[in-house]
């Protein structure tokens, strides 16, 4: 929601429940609405426990997200919408009508009266305690953006791996109010894909309406692209490298690490870490973020020099040429290693490639910055950077969170588990 090196989605604090929020006018959707059984429960077509796979469109550099096009309503339209697991509700910025919005790639989500989610509806219940018509929301990310609005239902149109569609109704955010940091740009997406594990999020409604398990992954290509997916069709459990989720966050996190660089230990221990898909970096606390930048400096003392006037950001080097991409950095930086203090002991290696950005002036710079700088001081987000090239699943039907290398620049076409 700001510049690219800032975007960090992570919802500060969960959801922000507003006491006093004001109604939508009179001619878009202030009334209240009873769901017709249709609307209530998916369609008998959702019954099963199939897969969905999605091409994501984006990168962390230059663009600083991966985006997801949803086809929502009925007639079906697009929208892109930004792929985020730091978060709960998925939200659209809305003509209802809209108060503050930016201009977006796709005409506003126009609502009618009767997608009005009522108070008195579960969903709602989850998401805040409401005393009104509507069930209105408030959204605060740590990027200084949010979204103000009043939650609707409709139709999403999902393409299975078995081969059939459905087109379970899933409520989400009508965002009639956003504060973005620079609102008068034109904005890469239309809305937020919230795949938290929350009541509210997209994940657990399809799971209550019997249309996919409560498993969410990504593949984020290092070049672009790469693909996100619904269910658990296509996860090789054998394979991967699996976490416990830890049951002090809200969020995805497999609990505490110890951070290392180039084999050896950097001192930081009980370092909490959450996975966040709507943050462009890695972002550490300032204890490890101190640690690894003074590693990262001592060793590769003169073999290159600080590039200071690269406004990419903060930390950048410079050779004796321009660099044209990671392949030529590469070899002047070690890999950093997260070891998880968990029962299974499970390690997550960054490489360069998975922490180092080459900008358009040249030069290579860290991409993982100082989370006390945009207001996180008890733990870490790994972002987008260091999520590349790394097939991500969010198990939420067992409780944790897994990883794999792999190649996410080819869209898997079969049933059958990747790798």
């Amino acid at each position: 929601m700001t510049k690219p090196h800032q975007m960090l989605h992570l919802l500060l604090g969960m959801l922000l429940l507003i006491a006093f929020a004001p109604s939508i006018s009179e001619g878009a959707i202030s009334s209240p609405y009873k769901k017709s059984k249709s609307q209530s429960t998916a369609e008998a077509s959702t019954r099963g426990t199939s897969s969905a796979v999605f091409p994501l469109s984006g990168d962390v550099y230059p663009n600083g997200l991966y985006y997801v096009t949803m086809n929502i309503g009925n007639p079906a339209k697009p929208y892109y919408l930004d792929v985020d697991t730091g978060s709960d509700l998925t939200w659209l910025q809305c003509d209802a009508p809209c108060r503050s919005c930016s201009k977006v790639p796709h005409p506003l989500y126009r609502p009618t009266k009767q997608k009005l989610v009522p108070c008195s509806d579960p969903i709602c219940s989850a998401l805040r305690q409401c005393e009104a018509a509507q069930c209105d929301y408030e959204v605060q990310y740590a990027d200084q953006g949010s979204s103000l609005g009043v939650l609707v239902s409709d139709a999403f149109t999902l393409r299975l791996t078995n081969s059939s569609t459905v087109r379970p109704t899933l409520a989400f955010g009508c965002g009639y109010d956003q504060q973005l940091s620079n609102p008068n740009a034109p904005a890469s997406t239309d809305g937020v894909l919230g795949l938290g594990g929350g009541k509210v999020s997209i994940m657990s409604q399809l799971k209550d309406q019997g249309a996919t398990r409560n498993v969410v992954g990504h593949c984020l290509g290092r070049n672009g692209g790469g693909f996100l997916f619904f269910g658990d069709d296509l996860v090789p459990y054998s394979k991967v490298t699996w976490a416990p989720l830890s049951l002090r966050s809200k969020n995805y996190s497999p609990g505490s690490a110890s951070l290392y660089f180039g084999g050896k230990s950097l001192g930081v221990k009980q370092m909490d870490v959450v996975f966040d898909s709507g943050s462009s970096y890695t972002y550490f606390t300032s204890q490890a973020y101190q640690a690894l930048v003074s590693a990262v400096k001592s060793d590769i003392g003169d073999k290159l020099k600080v590039a200071s006037n690269d406004p990419s950001l903060p930390l950048c080097w410079k050779g004796q040429k321009p660099f044209k991409s990671i392949s030529d950095v590469r070899k002047y930086f070690k890999s950093a290693v997260l070891s998880f203090v968990n029962g299974k002991k499970s390690m997550l290696e960054i490489p360069p490639d998975n922490y180092l950005v080459v900008t358009e002036y040249g030069n290579a710079c860290l991409g993982i910055l100082n989370g006390s700088e945009v207001g996180l001081k008890d733990f870490s987000v790994i972002g987008d950077i260091t999520l590349q090239d790394l097939m991500v699943v969010y198990d939420n039907e067992n409780g944790q969170i897994g990883w794999i290398k792999t190649a996410c620049d080819r869209l898997p076409k079969s049933k059958s588990p990747l790798l």
